[in-house]
């Protein structure tokens, strides 16, 4: 449909999982994609894929821990292209912490992943939007779980709820900017790294997810590439005027009670 005909899109987080589906979405619609990761070697494969597929690609080693290297990875962008357009913030840390276990260095990479690394892209992103005197799109990938959670995310739940209210002031301040910033809250997915997660973190066997579907309404987990074009037609001008929304992408209901 040339959603994103002739943007040019960055995406945090964007070398595998949700974020790897987002690019291969925003590329299929007409972008051009930067994505970032700490690990060259599922980026460039990324690359290679959407490149070989006739679609602009690059691939921007960076990690998001460091504030810096968040902006940066904005700066890099305008550098090759001369602006962004649109930015999503797929990166996510999912490592386990109670209330009562988390440590002060566990509490501060989650915050410096899911909370400061979104804060810094979108600080960079929107002055180039607003220096231009440009529209704009962010959306940030957040969590079901941020309106909770289960007792071991504690650290995480802390982050994202950040992330929540975060997004919600920054499109409240750049409204008349035209830049709109929404957000998503994604419920239990099927990526590599949740399939990682739930090895290291619960003892999973090879049938996790056939286990874990017998329990949800829908009989499956969310994917990826479903995701990927809910994120896609935020991005794009078909979303209309909607900002500083944050919208729960799940199949549980909050506040329902059974």
């Amino acid at each position: 449909m040339g959603l994103l005909d002739d943007k040019v899109v960055l995406v945090n987080g964007g070398s595998q999982g949700v974020g790897a589906a987002v690019a291969r979405a925003a590329v299929r619609e007409g972008a051009a994609v930067a994505v970032t990761g700490r690990r060259p070697g599922p980026g460039e494969a990324l690359v290679a894929e959407l490149t070989a597929a006739g679609g602009e690609a690059v691939f921007v080693r960076a990690d998001l821990a460091d504030a810096e290297q968040a902006k940066g990875s904005v700066a890099r962008v305008v550098e090759a292209h001369g602006r962004i357009d649109c930015l999503v913030n797929s990166a996510g840390l999912t490592s386990r912490g109670t209330l009562l276990d988390t440590t002060p260095e566990l509490f501060d990479q989650h915050v410096a992943i899911n909370l400061k690394a979104p804060f810094f892209a979108m600080q960079a992103a929107v002055a180039d939007m607003v220096r231009r005197g440009e529209p704009g799109t962010i959306v940030n990938v957040i969590t079901s779980s941020a309106h909770g959670g289960q007792p071991f995310l504690a650290p995480y739940v802390a982050a994202k709820a950040g992330l929540i209210g975060l997004t919600r002031n920054a499109a409240h301040a750049h409204r008349w900017d035209r830049v709109r910033i929404n957000g998503l809250n994604i419920g239990w997915t099927a990526t590599e790294g949740e399939d990682a997660t739930q090895r290291a973190f619960h003892g999973a066997g090879d049938d996790w997810r056939e286990r874990a579907a017998a329990r949800l309404p829908m009989g499956r987990l969310g994917r990826p590439d479903e995701i990927a074009d809910f994120v896609v037609l935020l991005l794009s001008d078909r979303s209309g005027v909607v900002t500083g929304s944050v919208i729960d992408w799940d199949q549980n209901v909050l506040g329902g009670l059974d």
